[in-house]
């Protein structure tokens, strides 16, 4: 049998599997610790109930043969690609029609699929640090070349550091490919109208691809930052934009999402001279490798769109961003240079008194029973820098913080 050698090639880093292991050792060691999880992706509250009763609704007409539904549309049900298109694009002045949105099972997913469009010897930029899924599923894919050093030949990191305000700053090469995050996981940093109209115009005079996710824009309060990269003039000629339900309205157990790939979107080929639209490929992609989204999840996925659904996120979202203020300010208070936590439920800090990232975890699993990430496992860059969440319980949280300021 001959296998896919890629996967030897991925840079193993454990995170997640040695934070386990390590908050198992601890509770062995200390059985009556009250361990709070502030590093947890996920989130805590319960599903909005306009999703919940579209849920009851739909299944009731599963039950019926006049109303059940097989299988649906890959690309997603009309009813929420006209809702998507409607209340996240026309309503921001964006030119998105219903025919360039394609629903999915998640955003994690459509971000590692894209890779199937390309080909291999593309340059590939990724910011440094940044959520894994970019580099890793190119990594699988055999997009990323060999590994050489820290990285592997055919990617570029883009360094978020301090000193620009932890944001990806344009290369003075060449990339066929960039991945963006904003609000960016795990810094929480979000990209500013001009900073995107950079990007757009790097893109448009050097043919790159730009790969936008936008999965935490509802997390951004501040009206002057932009929530998508469309509301950028030309950005439907150089970008795919991903979103997601799961963070905004706790689909992360349901698995609804949906991408954007506009009809303008054109690709150069290195192979020849005619231009390659990306929406007809992803399309094939789609149709051939992908049945579709429960048509009861979509069901639900359209009521958030309804002006209850609407409220009801934004209360959820008060939350999360609320506890994330206050780990935010909790840090600021003891001195730490902190980012995000502002529009975006990621808070991302510099480890005090010169420790590594495992080392601060260690400290504020013996000193507080508080669980974060340490920010090595997002790239190079991020060693030395911590990851906390504003997901946690708001009781959980406050008690959290109290325990830190009290410390």
């Amino acid at each position: 049998m001959i296998i896919n050698s890629n996967f030897g090639n991925v840079k193993e880093t454990y995170l997640f599997v040695e934070i386990a292991r390590r908050v198992s050792d601890y509770r062995a060691a200390n059985p009556t610790a009250d361990i709070i999880r502030l590093g947890i992706g996920d989130v805590t509250q319960p599903l909005p109930q306009a999703a919940i009763r579209a849920l009851h609704e739909a299944v009731d007409e599963m039950a019926r043969a006049e109303t059940f539904r097989g299988y649906g549309p890959e690309q997603g049900y009309d009813f929420l690609r006209e809702a998507i298109a409607e209340h996240d694009y026309r309503a921001r002045g964006c030119d998105i029609e219903a025919d360039e949105i394609f629903v999915s099972d998640g955003a994690k997913s459509d971000t590692a699929n894209f890779a199937d469009l390309f080909g291999k010897g593309n340059i590939i930029g990724i910011s440094n640090p940044v959520y894994p899924v970019y580099l890793d599923s190119n990594v699988l894919a055999g997009h990323s070349g060999q590994p050489a050093g820290d990285g592997y030949e055919n990617i570029r990191y883009l360094d978020c550091l301090p000193e620009n305000d932890f944001k990806p700053q344009i290369p003075d090469g060449r990339l066929d490919i960039v991945y963006l995050c904003s609000p960016n996981n795990p810094s929480g940093v979000v990209l500013t109208r001009d900073d995107l109209k950079k990007w757009v115009d790097y893109a448009l005079e050097n043919k790159t691809l730009i790969l936008f996710d936008a999965a935490y824009e509802r997390y951004i309060r501040d009206n002057t930052l932009p929530h998508s990269i469309y509301e950028i003039p030309d950005a439907r000629k150089v970008a795919v934009e991903f979103r997601s339900f799961s963070k905004t309205a706790g689909f992360t157990g349901l698995r609804c999402a949906y991408t954007v790939v506009p009809k303008t979107l054109e690709v150069t080929v290195s192979t020849g001279n005619k231009p390659l639209k990306l929406h007809s490929m992803w399309l094939r992609r789609q149709t051939t490798k992908f049945n579709g989204v429960p048509y009861i999840v979509q069901r639900a996925a359209a009521a958030l769109y309804t002006r209850e659904g609407q409220e009801q996120i934004g209360r959820i979202i008060d939350i999360y961003l609320e506890n994330a203020r206050t780990i935010r300010k909790v840090f600021e208070e003891k001195g730490l240079r902190v980012w995000g936590g502002e529009n975006s439920p990621y808070v991302w800090l510099k480890v005090p008194g010169g420790m590594t990232s495992w080392e601060f975890f260690d400290h504020l699993l013996d000193r507080y029973h508080i669980v974060g990430t340490p920010g090595s496992g997002f790239g190079t860059m991020g060693e030395g820098y911590f990851r906390l969440t504003g997901f946690g319980s708001p009781e959980k949280t406050a008690e959290a913080v109290e325990r830190l300021r009290m410390g």
